[in-house]
């Protein structure tokens, strides 16, 4: 039999058992939020490339301490005519001139430029941390996604298998003609469109599954969240001060600490470029054996560029103009931290109050009724389009809670990722 000869139901049927296969290729891991953390800061391989940034600033810190190296030149005779010798370096007829030269430089340029290095290393790691809250905010949020959308799909199953064996009876009933064919086709259809819903669900689930495996570089497990129910209803956000959290904010935010970093360094390339104007000597001594006016002259030179034309000018004007930029930038920074901080907290508050106004036993109690439902259909105390208003009502509203509960955590988690720490931990 070829797959072109199945029924809409069969290839249905191993379509989930080819994913139900692929599922069970891989490792089912239960896993705690701080073990998935764990994970990730031991395993990511984009915080590790991250982190190679520090080392070579660290490395460019210690090139810029170095002193300039002397320069040392030998010109010796090739031929000499008189006596018809090569390379004529004797004391009596031979000629050679050894010179050596070292440059010094003036207005404290090295010493400036080992403090924008150190910066520069400030600065490399500030995004470190920066990418390590971005990829942290990325797992959490993905972790509760996962652990709701995995919720959804369990209530999906559960009307599906219901479902599938009410819409196999009818199927028989309809051959003794005890149940009309539009029912049957009715029962069939909602099964249907139930296996299309639960697969779309599986599609998001698929994708933030994906970038969790990605985050904690393993690819060949699946993962089951595993969070303690008291977690998911602590309130204990509620009762902090939002001017608490932006101050929070303000110290914890390795972004707004890189644009401080990047005022800093700016600042110090503006001293910089101003004392690279400043040109520096070049001191020397040079040994002439027979060349000079007597022999093994010896001289000391000593040479500096003339600032006539070349003041650095250009350099100096881009750095205060960057400096300016840097100061602008540092401003709105902590402009978009406070309003990052305070639409978070506005979010939690609302999720907040959606959920206060739930039942907390509406899932159980729907539940039960729900299987009442079903059974009294089945003894056709219901109709048809009963069963199916109530049976859709009941699937909506588990998926909204499902959805309101992860828009808190989600919220939550916004205002992790908004004051750059967790301050409810899992």
């Amino acid at each position: 039999m070829t797959l072109s000869n199945l029924s809409p139901a069969g290839l249905m049927v191993v379509v989930l058992l080819c994913c139900s296969f692929l599922l069970n290729a891989q490792d089912t891991v239960r896993i705690s939020l701080p073990e998935a953390e764990k994970q990730f800061i031991n395993n990511n391989l984009q915080l590790l490339a991250e982190h190679y940034n520090i080392s070579i600033a660290k490395a460019e810190k210690l090139q810029a301490g170095l002193y300039n190296n002397p320069n040392i030149s030998y010109t010796g005779i090739i031929y000499n005519p008189d006596n018809r010798k090569l390379f004529d370096i004797s004391n009596n007829s031979g000629e050679y001139i050894f010179n050596i030269q070292q440059i010094i430089s003036l207005a404290g340029k090295r010493n400036k430029a080992i403090k924008l290095a150190e910066t520069n290393i400030r600065i490399s790691e500030n995004r470190f941390f920066d990418l390590l809250r971005t990829l942290r905010y990325s797992l959490r949020t993905n972790f509760y996604t996962i652990y709701y959308l995995q919720h959804s799909i369990q209530a999906y199953l559960e009307q599906i298998n219901a479902l599938e064996k009410l819409s196999t009876g009818y199927d028989e009933l309809r051959l003794t003609g005890t149940v009309s064919t539009k029912d049957a086709l009715r029962i069939k259809s909602l099964y249907y469109s139930l296996l299309s819903e639960k697969n779309s669900i599986q599609n998001q689930l698929n994708d933030a599954e994906s970038e969790i495996r990605l985050l904690l570089h393993n690819n060949k497990s699946y993962f089951i969240p595993d969070i303690p129910d008291e977690f998911l209803r602590d309130d204990a956000i509620r009762n902090m001060n939002i001017q608490s959290l932006i101050d929070t904010a303000f110290l914890c935010r390795q972004d707004l600490h890189l644009a401080e970093n990047n005022l800093n360094y700016n600042q110090q390339n503006y001293l910089l470029q101003k004392a690279m104007a400043v040109p520096d000597i070049t001191l020397g001594s040079q040994f002439d054996k027979r060349g000079s006016f007597v022999n093994n002259a010896s001289f000391f030179s000593m040479g500096i560029d003339l600032p006539f034309f070349n003041r650095n000018q250009g350099n100096i004007r881009s750095a205060k103009l960057t400096l300016e930029q840097s100061n602008v930038q540092l401003q709105l920074q902590k402009e978009i931290i406070e309003n990052e901080v305070q639409l978070a907290w506005q979010k939690i508050a609302s999720a907040d109050k959606m959920l206060n106004a739930i039942d907390t036993g509406f899932t159980a109690s729907y539940k039960n009724v729900m299987q009442s439902v079903l059974e009294n259909f089945q003894k056709k105390n219901l109709t048809l389009l009963e069963f199916i208003d109530f049976s859709e009502s009941y699937r909506n509203s588990i998926l909204q809670l499902n959805q309101l509960q992860n828009d808190r955590m989600q919220a939550i988690e916004a205002l992790h990722f908004a004051i750059g720490k967790t301050i409810i931990n899992n």
